[in-house]
């Protein structure tokens, strides 16, 4: 199993950090340091507990005023090259203790960003002063720097996971809009997935206004394009036809599915199974298709939630098509399995086409 997130917080890391810090504050207490760090609370705490853990113990440390700190910061993380997810301690820092200063935490956080991303640190000042923390989010999305680019789009979207949502946004996308529009074609895959990201979100709560802009984009290039689809997964997940027939997928009437199995019906966590079934298209026509499963997982609770799965997106020729898929039930960082009886959907543009029950152990 891949290593836990949190471990990014490890005792060479604070070392590191330590000489870094000593390089520019010599009378940076190590000791103390590492003793405010590493307290009785620190194995149980999760990666954003710990980054906010650091935040806190270099405030208590140094007990300097915010702009000082702020300068020291800075020094701090130019020590290192480089883009580093355990350095969010920096823009977080600022989202604590920087809500009076807004020039001057707005100004660090473009900085740090650029080392580590100051994504969730910005939110509440979105929250607290959106016209103006847009207005200068808008003037990021012209920046020659590829990382405060990502940060004009990834910072504002309404329900970024992992951060506080943006209950205004959720409601009016509308603001957000002209930076995402700058942001479309950039030239950058890195800023292109949050323009995407964003507006995935956004349909999320306004479908209408991601579909009007994925009509509005598609067709201006192949990046853009990209943009389009990836913004509409939710969409097409969730078998929107006008989604659909924007990327030219049939309605699914004349589409049937029989002879859904698995090779095995009972297995245990950490196995996996294979399903199989028959796909007909019943017309004289192709029809462009997309295959999906949904497996709905029990939780700790004993409740389930779905996951959905691609299998394919092609042209299927009139007649009968067999689909075979492996499906791994493997414990996963992101995903935790618990027995009981799951589902697994079979989905045809967006329409439930047949479905089957198994037994985890």
């Amino acid at each position: 199993m891949a290593e836990p997130l949190k471990n990014l917080y490890n005792e060479t890391f604070l070392h590191l950090i330590t000489q870094d810090f000593q390089a520019h504050h010599p009378k940076f207490d190590a000791a103390a340091f590492k003793a405010l760090v590493f307290d009785k609370e620190w194995p149980d705490r999760e990666l954003k507990d710990r980054m906010r853990h650091f935040s806190l113990s270099l405030h208590h440390l140094l007990n300097m005023p915010f702009a000082d700190t702020i300068a020291l910061f800075k020094q701090v993380i130019s020590e290192r090259e480089g883009y580093a997810l355990e350095r969010m301690f920096f823009p977080d820092y600022v989202e604590l203790f920087g809500q009076e200063d807004l020039e001057l935490s707005l100004e660090a956080l473009a900085f740090f960003t650029t080392y580590a991303s100051s994504e969730f640190a910005i939110r509440p000042f979105i929250a607290q002063h959106q016209d103006s923390v847009l207005n200068r989010m808008l003037k990021w999305a012209d920046s020659e720097n590829f990382h405060l680019r990502r940060l004009a789009s990834e910072g504002c979207r309404p329900r970024l996971p992992w951060a506080m949502a943006l209950p205004s946004l959720k409601k009016d996308p509308s603001p957000i809009l002209p930076i995402l529009e700058k942001l479309k074609g950039d030239e950058t895959d890195y800023v292109r997935r949050s323009v995407a990201n964003n507006l995935n979100d956004i349909a999320k709560d306004n479908p209408d206004v991601t579909l009007e802009k994925a009509e509005q984009w598609i067709g201006n290039s192949k990046g853009t394009d990209w943009v389009v689809k990836h913004a509409c997964r939710s969409l097409l997940k969730q078998g929107n036809t006008r989604a659909l027939v924007l990327f030219g997928f049939q309605e699914p009437a004349s589409i049937s599915v029989s002879g859904l199995q698995l090779d095995k019906s009972e297995l245990k966590i950490g196995e996996e199974f294979i399903f199989q079934f028959d796909l007909y298209n019943e017309s004289n026509t192709t029809s462009k298709l997309r295959l999906e499963y949904i497996i709905d997982f029990v939780k700790k609770n004993g409740k389930t939630s779905p996951k959905v799965f691609q299998i394919t997106e092609n042209t299927f020729e009139p007649g009968q098509h067999h689909i075979s898929k492996k499906q791994s039930f493997k414990d996963l960082t992101t995903r935790k399995h618990y027995p009981g009886l799951h589902c697994l959907r079979i989905m045809v543009n967006g329409a439930e086409k047949a479905t089957i029950s198994f037994q985890l152990q």
